[in-house]
């Protein structure tokens, strides 16, 4: 909810800012939080149906993709790059799009180098409040994926609309659709790593013909109906279509479900093959005193899960339609430099002074697609080029 309402979103929700901005300056944030909370319930069941046959099938052939790791990604990575197109235009050049390629691998690798930087230095970090080891990936996402989005927020002039629409407007063909291609996408960041759930909704997308997670500085033509609640930033000549409006919704659905997919099979893949592949996993295994769960614990989770699925569920759809109430009176962009102050002051107090210098390298480099006009999700190199290195 709040990469709908704000525009802050982590590296695991960068893929739906577009999105739920767009349903949100059309007046239907309301709606969007509602599709995001059917979408993650919607997984929770479809993930404990697929639990089963997806642990036989990647308990049998782990062996394999751990042999073959480094490749694995390396496709993934390349299936990324093939996939950018930048902006779309009827009059768009072929060159253009070898262009958009090109500066795709380039923020690939420029925020690959970067992770590597800093992974290497992370003795360097000193933080203010210990609470365990610091890690690079704090003021790493939080530049690229969050303070980045925050600027790239104080350029514009948007405003919440006085009405917010709650109602659902999407097929149930679209809205399965979506829990479906989220839940079996979400779950392979469960057994691959170096993947986050970024990269699974980008796969995801490629089932949903979707393509949102990139803001374009570049100014366009609005249409009148469309200049009430959209700056230059948001403007977009395709944003009354009814078929990129549904996409935009099915995209919100899977991926939430990509989220809620990933963190049940990080149960089970710390079951099935005794990997952590989560922060969260990590915590777990710390916790327990074990590098295994037995089938009691992991029962115990999963109704844990359903419950509180259950639970955030109706208390989601309650917030999402009243939050706009309170938001649209904030000053949007006192709101958004109070969050940004607030994420560099957690960076400074967790990492320490090399963080904050971490943080303000990664911000601008979070910056670029919005320049170059490309996939905000390539910047995941931070994490996939240095786990590359290690398996090759």
């Amino acid at each position: 909810m709040p990469s709908v309402f704000l525009g802050a979103p982590d590296g695991d929700t960068a893929l739906a800012v577009l999105p739920g901005h767009r349903l949100l300056l059309d007046g239907a944030g309301a709606e969007a939080v509602r599709l995001s909370a059917l979408g993650s319930a919607g997984s929770v069941v479809a993930s404990l149906l697929l639990v089963v046959p997806f642990s036989l099938f990647f308990g049998t052939i782990y062996p394999f993709l751990e042999e073959h790791m480094a490749w694995i990604l390396i496709s993934i990575v390349f299936l990324m790059l093939a996939s950018e197109k930048g902006e779309q235009s009827e009059d768009q050049a072929s060159l253009a799009k070898y262009k958009c390629k090109a500066f795709a691998l380039f923020l690939f690798l420029i925020t690959g180098l970067l992770g590597l930087f800093a992974f290497s230095r992370e003795a360097l970090m000193v933080p203010i409040i210990t609470l365990g080891e610091p890690s690079a990936l704090l003021p790493l996402l939080s530049g690229l994926f969050g303070a980045s989005q925050l600027i790239i927020s104080l350029l514009t002039s948007s405003t919440i609309p006085e009405e917010s629409v709650s109602a659902l407007k999407l097929s149930k063909k679209r809205i399965v659709r979506g829990i479906l291609t989220g839940s079996a996408a979400g779950s392979l960041v469960a057994w691959l790593p170096g993947l986050s759930s970024a990269i699974a909704a980008l796969l995801a997308g490629l089932f949903v013909k979707a393509d949102f997670d990139r803001i374009s500085l570049k100014k366009k033509d609005p249409e009148p109906e469309l200049t009430m609640h959209r700056t230059s930033l948001y403007s977009d000549p395709f944003a009354s279509k009814p078929e990129t409006i549904e996409s935009s919704k099915e995209f919100i659905v899977s991926m939430s479900g990509v989220n809620t997919s990933t963190a049940i099979f990080g149960l089970v893949a710390f079951v099935v093959i005794g990997r952590t592949r989560s922060g969260a996993m990590v915590a777990v295994e710390e916790i327990l005193g074990t590098d295994s769960l037995d089938a009691q614990i992991l029962l115990l989770f999963f109704a844990a899960i359903v419950l509180t699925s259950l639970l955030s569920y109706f208390s989601t759809i309650c917030i999402g339609n009243n939050a706009h109430h309170l938001l649209k009176r904030l000053n949007y962009t006192k709101l958004c430099a109070g969050v940004l102050v607030g994420l560099s002051l957690m960076v400074l107090l967790f990492t320490g002074f090399f963080g904050l210098f971490i943080f303000m390298l990664s911000t601008p480099i979070g910056m670029l697609p919005s320049f170059m006009n490309i996939r905000k999700s390539h910047a995941m190199g931070v994490i996939l080029l240095p786990v590359i290195l290690y398996f090759l």
